[in-house]
């Protein structure tokens, strides 16, 4: 049987260090820190997520605005706006919520935003800084998982991580991440996707899984091998007309056959997600720091 990674008690203890800091700020008759969340058209899970962001900021004394934008803008308009953003002062950091409407340029978007106000790390300057080792913001998941197996004091060094997945919102920065010199850190990563044969056999010599796939329920007891830990970014909803919102949240992992196995496991909800809440309002507070300096 497993122990839990609970984010959401990690992300509520890293709330509560922000809130104490941002008291801290306001004590001495400085403004709090400002972020801002740029939503285009109403997707709903982009909805709830963008919803408990601006929730959370209110908790711990940030300043947070909300721009909403129909799903017919053009992508001309969306440039505008985050050109606005950039030059706006009193703002230390902003994000623009993907995904976007099929019409806009997510890569173009996102290569606009002012790299000092990229607090979701996606900017190519802020990617190349993290395959550095240099201080930036780290994209918030992976920024996430890497504080949980800290929190938890996992000693990762010299380990066989494998990660499933290769965006340059999870998975790059992720293998990136666990191999650099640090605690934790240290790790011999293997890179796997889609195209990966026999990935079933790599993930079965692993001693961590981070899966960052999207595919429900993928990654299966017979595909770990006993005392792995084990990470779970997949967060998909699927139909279940039991339910009362009819669906519920799955991640990529069985949780009920891996946790038999696995010596850690993160759950879905209340594991990798809280966590990116969390390590966002950490890179408002770097780039509020910056921005007084």
């Amino acid at each position: 049987m497993s122990i839990i990674l609970d984010g959401k008690a990690t992300s509520n203890q890293i709330k509560e260090e922000l809130t104490i800091q941002v008291k801290q700020i306001k004590d001495a008759g400085k403004r709090p820190p400002h972020l801002a969340a740029v939503l285009v058209g109403n997707d709903g899970a982009s909805l709830t997520y963008v919803g408990s962001k601006v929730r959370s900021c209110e908790r711990i004394g940030y300043d947070s605005t909300l721009i909403k934008l129909d799903d017919d803008i053009s992508q001309e308009a969306l440039l505008d706006t985050i050109e606005k953003l950039n030059n706006d002062p009193l703002l230390d950091g902003f994000i623009v919520q993907l995904p976007l409407p099929k019409h806009i340029d997510e890569e173009v978007v996102l290569h606009a935003i002012n790299p000092n106000k990229d607090v979701d790390g996606f900017h190519p300057t802020n990617f190349g800084k993290m395959a550095l080792g240099m201080q930036t913001f780290i994209p918030a998941t992976p920024f996430g998982i890497m504080e949980l197996l800290k929190r938890y004091k996992l000693d990762i060094s010299g380990k066989h991580a494998v990660v499933i997945g290769r965006s340059h919102i999870v998975g790059r920065p992720m293998s990136i991440l666990l191999s650099e010199k640090g605690n934790p850190g240290n790790a011999t990563v293997t890179l796997t996707h889609s195209r990966t044969q026999n990935l079933a056999d790599i993930t079965r010599e692993a001693d961590i899984v981070v899966s960052a796939l999207g595919v429900p329920n993928f990654l299966t007891a017979d595909m770990v091998k006993d005392g792995a830990i084990i990470i779970d970014v997949g967060i998909t909803r699927v139909p279940d007309a039991d339910h009362p919102k009819g669906y519920v949240i799955v991640g990529d992992v069985h949780f009920d056959q891996v946790k038999e196995k696995a010596s850690y496991i993160t759950p879905v909800p209340g594991g990798v997600g809280p966590m990116t809440i969390a390590m966002l309002l950490q890179n408002t507070m770097l780039a509020y720091q910056r921005n007084q300096d």
